[in-house]
């Protein structure tokens, strides 16, 4: 009791994933395995290039193989999941996994925008300045950037994470989705969003 009132807290979530297609299972389940194993045979490999050619050890070139790694580790916090609930009667997550999924997800795509602005800095510097582009995109900066932007998209999914602790769940379990999405989780919140859903947009 709380307040007077029964209260739930939920403990799991149920991901509907691609339940409505029951037919189309099989189908489903062959051209997402297909997919995820070709992306990251792809970015493996392009890393293993960039590492084995010493002619491709520059900046550009390091910015790249750092951003196929963390769209390797980008697509594996969803997709293996996903492919094993294909065959699962009950698609169930657990309450403290389905955060972790998402701030997992999270920090990932907010640390890829940050590497992407970071290449566009190197392709800025290549093109407006080819005579000090040496100089200036020196490997210590290279390093210093990626690291950037893993602390900017760790820290800034971390604020979020502490924020979608404090939200209170206690209706549906139901998540529309093969994830944990930050949307479908506000939808089920018992409390209010108005203001992690600004602190988010911001």
């Amino acid at each position: 009791m709380a307040g007077g009132r029964n209260s739930t807290t939920i403990t799991e979530f149920i991901l509907l994933g691609f339940s409505e297609f029951p037919q189309l299972t099989a189908v489903l389940f062959s051209i997402f395995l297909g997919t995820y194993l070709v992306t990251v045979s792809w970015n493996l490999g392009l890393i293993a290039v960039i590492r084995m050619n010493s002619r491709l050890h520059t900046p550009m070139y390091f910015f790249l193989s750092n951003l196929s790694l963390l769209d390797t580790c980008y697509i594996s916090t969803i997709a293996p999941r996903m492919l094993s609930d294909f065959f699962r009667k009950h698609k169930l997550i657990s309450f403290m996994g389905c955060i972790m999924q998402y701030f997992l997800f999270s920090s990932l795509g907010l640390t890829e925008c940050s590497l992407l602005a970071a290449m566009a800095y190197d392709r800025y510097v290549a093109i407006c300045s080819p005579l000090l582009y040496t100089a200036t995109m020196c490997p210590s900066l290279c390093v210093q950037m990626v690291a950037g932007s893993c602390v900017t998209g760790f820290l800034g999914s971390f604020i979020q994470l502490c924020a979608l602790l404090q939200l209170h769940f206690c209706g549906p379990n139901i998540i529309n989705h093969f994830f944990c999405d930050l949307p479908q989780l506000l939808t089920l919140s018992c409390s209010d969003t108005l203001f992690f859903q600004v602190m988010t947009s911001v």
